[in-house]
């Protein structure tokens, strides 16, 4: 009778589960910091990444990407708003320091990176002609992908970007299969696996993670946690809101890191690297990022405030914070004009280019079609 009692009132049993926070579940507020991450004795780990030491040529180079990819971003949803741009359309804004921290560490034409569908920023920090990548977002036969892909599928086997997934955390186990591949073929690759909070949570990622750890393979796992997942905060959605532990049940050792700090995320992206080609099998991090548009452009974001948003980026923009930096290394506002302003052309150049190309013949249709017709 007891345990059918406990049934008939699952609220009040749950209430008395050790750590669970009632409270929190009603609240939309921010992800609070965690503590240090308790080493679970006898079990090797990698040490807490140092901030990366960039000189200022180096740092131009990470401030002049994340610039690209902001101007690029903004004139998407400039074109999605007038129609020229079909589909779903996901914004990388406010995250620009995660893909460019991270990407800037790999070895091109060695590594290899799988995304899901807010790809645009990925693919730009992966040095894709942003001609190219607009002309797939508008439709074109130019596209990178031929204008199949569109906004959420782009793909480049050149420079080993696979995608670009529409299916939540579907890439997570196409990625553990990429890592998979370097390993079976001694390539040395290390495959570089992107996530978000929401996508944290869907079964096939634990999947992934035991398979990962137990055949030591050389993947970094990246969870991108800019807070809201499709709309509801981690808080409410997540058990365990520190994500980065997500990987200590299968022995995967886990960073937090600050995604807003390029250097931070540069600094992070070298030590798990460096823990992976040394055999010593996958690593989780969790990037605690931003973004300041909906989740997707048909997205209000009605579930916080303006306020919120505004006070994000006052304190925290990766790129104002970039800035900062180089005006310490002596980068005068000049200098850093004239970059904005030869941004700001190769972002129209690129969106001319997708509005001006032919879209592709209808026979495209049957090309890379792996079923046949019957």
């Amino acid at each position: 009778m007891a345990a059918l009692a406990a049934y008939r009132h699952p609220g009040q049993y749950q209430a008395k589960r050790e750590g669970l926070d009632l409270a929190r579940a009603s609240t939309s507020k921010p992800a609070k910091q965690a503590a240090a991450p308790q080493a679970i004795p006898n079990r090797e780990r990698p040490p807490e990444p140092k901030r990366h030491p960039a000189d200022k040529a180096e740092l131009l180079e990470y401030y002049r990407q994340m610039l690209l990819i902001r101007r690029f971003e903004e004139k998407a949803g400039q074109l999605y708003g007038l129609g020229l741009i079909g589909g779903f359309c996901h914004l990388y804004i406010g995250q620009e320091a995660v893909a460019v921290g991270l990407q800037s560490a790999l070895e091109p034409g060695k590594d290899s990176v799988i995304t899901g569908y807010r790809d645009h920023g990925h693919m730009l920090a992966y040095g894709i002609d942003p001609k190219v990548i607009m002309a797939e977002l508008t439709g074109r036969a130019a596209g990178i992908s031929r204008g199949k892909g569109g906004s959420m599928h782009m793909f480049s086997v050149d420079h080993k970007f696979y995608g670009g997934h529409g299916i939540v955390g579907a890439q997570v186990s196409l990625g553990t299969g990429l890592g998979f591949s370097h390993k079976y073929k001694g390539d040395g690759g290390v495959c570089l696996a992107y996530f978000g909070d929401g996508a944290a949570n869907q079964g096939q990622v634990y999947e992934s993670f035991n398979m990962a750890e137990l055949w030591k393979l050389p993947i970094i796992f990246v969870i991108e946690n800019n807070q809201y997942a499709m709309g509801t905060s981690v808080n409410r959605s997540s058990a365990e809101d520190q994500l980065y532990r997500r990987g200590e049940s299968f022995r995967i050792p886990g960073l937090q890191v600050d995604g807003m700090d390029v250097l931070a995320v540069r600094g992070a992206a070298t030590t798990a690297l460096e823990w992976v080609r040394a055999g010593k099998g996958p690593v989780l991090l969790e990037l605690k990022t931003y973004r300041y548009r909906g989740h997707s452009m048909s997205d209000p974001a009605k579930y916080r405030s303006r306020d919120e948003v505004q006070a994000v980026r006052d304190k925290s923009d990766p790129i104002e914070a970039a800035k900062r930096e180089l005006e310490k290394l002596g980068v005068g506002e000049d200098a850093l004009k004239d970059i904005d302003k030869e941004i700001r052309r190769i972002v129209s150049e690129a969106a001319d280019f997708g509005e001006s190309s032919p879209e592709p013949d209808a026979a495209e249709l049957y090309t890379d079609v792996l079923v046949g017709r019957y």
